[in-house]
């Protein structure tokens, strides 16, 4: 991926955990929740997380990633200017549909979506986009900032490019040196 701007949609424990992940790799990551609840409560949680991280020795600049992570009020202003965006909202059918299409009408000409999806395939939440060829389900395994794997699937529409993005992108950012 060229470049380096991530936006987190649904920043919950999933999606904080991705916020880390990405900005661990260097990655400027801008966060946004529709709860304004979970949105006060990302920057406190990175910040212990990567305080344990670094007692742990699995980071060494925890301010410099966590410079890396800001929060949104707006889904629009996430997205704005995003090569990739982690989606990790509520698992049902109905908040992926609505969370997809909003994120469709917003995204630019080359941005690729990943879905953190267990158990809805992305063909149930994705139809109806207009640039569904670039959504794909990227779960990671939880927690995402411990465990550096996830897996990747396609839609029947997914466009190869946009698997092999994904692909590359999850690889980069789940080897972030210690």
């Amino acid at each position: 991926m060229t470049a380096r701007s991530v936006a987190i949609v649904g920043a919950g424990l999933v999606g904080s955990g991705w916020a880390l992940v990405f900005a661990r790799a260097g990655y400027s990551v801008r966060a946004f929740d529709h709860s304004a609840e979970v949105r006060s409560g990302i920057l406190p949680w990175a910040r212990q997380s990567l305080g344990e991280l670094t007692a742990a020795g699995l980071v060494d600049q925890p301010e410099a990633v966590l410079a890396r992570i800001s929060v949104r009020d707006r889904i629009a202003d996430a997205l704005d200017g995003a090569s990739y965006v982690q989606e990790s909202v509520y698992e049902t059918v109905q908040a992926k549909t609505e969370i997809s299409q909003a994120i469709d009408a917003l995204i630019g000409h080359d941005c690729i979506v990943g879905s953190s999806s267990s158990g809805i395939p992305a063909s149930k939440f994705t139809e109806g986009c207009s640039n569904r060829e670039r959504f794909l389900i990227a779960h990671p395994v939880n927690p995402p900032h411990l465990v550096p794997v996830v897996e990747l699937v396609p839609a029947p529409w997914t466009a190869p490019e946009a698997m092999e993005r994904a692909s590359e992108l999850m690889r980069e950012v789940k080897q972030v040196p210690v």
